[in-house]
C-alpha cells in the first residue's frame, strides 16, 4: 500500500470510527505528512526505531517544540499501530521513542476585572453585530465553551438556555455534555435572540450568523473578539480560548472545586483540568507579594 494511500484509509477511520473532529483529522494529516516527507524513499515497513529518532531530532532542530514533537509522535505512533494490525507492518518504530520535554506553559487568562471589561457594554456603529458578539463572548465566559462548540449551536439551544440556564454542547469527539449559562449570559442571549432574524437567512438554523445571513466561520468569531478587546483597550491579544481559561481559573478561585470545573470544560482526564490550580496559585503568589511584609524587597 503506497503511503499516502494508507494515510488517507487511516484518516478516514479515524473520522468515521473514532468521530474525531474535521479540525483534529486535519491535525493528524499534517504531522503524517512529516513522516511521509522525512521518510523520503524509505518504505514505512522498513523504518526503525534509530531513523525516527533521527527524524525527531530533526524536527526539534528546526525549532519544533517539546509539546508539538509530542503530538507528531503520537499520531506516527498511532498510525504503525493500525498498519500492524492490517499486517503491513513487522513491529511500531515508534515505541520507545520520547520527544524532548519543554517547559510547560500555563495557559493564559484574564483577571476578573480584564473581564468584566471586555464585557461591560459599549456604544458601537451596528447594534446587531454587538448584540450578536455581546451573546456569544458572554456565552463564552459564562460557560467555557470551546470555539467549535459555540460556533455549532442552533437556536434550538436558545430555550434551554433562557429558560433552563443551561446549554447542550458537543464537544470533542462528539461527546455531549451539559453546561450552565449565567445571568449575564441569558440577557445577552435574549437580546440577540430578539434581533436575529434581521441577520439570518429564513433556512438557517445557527445561532449565531453572520452580514450575510449564514451560520458564523471559527476565524470570524475569532476576529470579532479580538476586535472587542482592542476597541477596548486590553494591552494583549484575546482570543476564545483566554475566555474558556478566564472561565476555569476564575470558577477554581471562587469554588475550589477541580472535579466540577473538569465536568463543565469537559476534560476527560482531570490531569487536564490541574492545569488551572497552578494559575490560582500564581493569583496567591500576586496577593503574598503584594502584601505580606516580609515577601516586600
Amino acid at each position: 500500500m503506497k503511503p499516502d494511500t494508507a494515510v488517507a484509509k487511516y484518516l478516514a477511520e479515524l473520522a468515521e470510527h473514532r468521530r474525531l473532529s474535521p479540525h483534529t483529522v486535519s491535525n493528524y494529516r499534517r504531522d503524517l505528512d512529516k513522516l511521509i516527507v522525512a521518510a523520503a524513499e524509505t518504505p514505512l515497513a522498513e523504518l526503525h526505531v534509530h531513523q525516527i529518532r533521527r527524524f525527531v531530532a530533526q524536527m526539534h532542530g528546526k525549532g519544533l517544540s517539546g509539546r508539538s514533537l509530542a503530538r507528531t509522535l503520537s499520531a506516527w505512533r498511532g498510525f504503525f499501530a493500525w498498519l500492524g494490525e492490517h499486517g503491513a507492518l513487522p513491529a511500531n518504530p515508534c515505541e520507545g521513542v520520547r520527544s524532548p520535554k519543554s517547559p510547560r506553559l500555563l495557559p493564559k487568562a484574564l483577571s476578573v476585572d480584564e473581564a468584566a471589561r471586555l464585557l461591560d457594554p459599549v456604544e458601537e456603529d451596528d447594534p446587531l453585530l454587538t448584540a450578536r458578539d455581546m451573546a456569544m463572548f458572554e456565552l463564552f465566559y459564562s460557560s467555557g465553551l470551546r470555539l467549535a462548540e459555540l460556533a455549532a449551536l442552533d437556536c434550538d439551544a436558545l430555550d434551554s438556555a433562557l429558560h433552563e440556564g443551561e446549554v447542550r454542547v458537543l464537544g470533542k469527539r462528539s461527546k455531549a455534555r451539559i453546561v450552565p449559562v449565567g445571568a449575564k449570559a441569558r440577557e445577552a442571549l435574549a437580546a440577540w435572540a430578539a434581533l436575529r432574524e434581521w441577520l439570518a437567512k429564513v433556512e438557517e438554523s445557527a445561532l449565531f450568523v453572520s452580514r450575510r445571513g449564514g451560520r458564523l466561520s471559527h476565524r470570524m468569531i475569532q476576529e470579532r473578539l479580538a476586535l472587542r478587546a482592542v476597541k477596548i483597550g486590553l494591552p494583549r491579544h484575546v482570543h476564545p480560548h483566554m475566555l474558556r481559561h478566564s472561565f476555569a481559573s476564575h470558577v477554581l478561585q471562587s469554588s475550589g472545586d477541580l472535579r466540577a470545573v473538569q465536568e463543565m470544560l469537559g476534560h476527560a482526564s482531570i490531569a487536564s483540568t490541574q492545569v488551572y490550580t497552578h494559575l490560582d496559585f500564581q493569583h496567591l503568589a500576586k496577593v503574598y507579594d503584594s502584601a505580606h511584609p516580609r515577601a516586600k524587597r
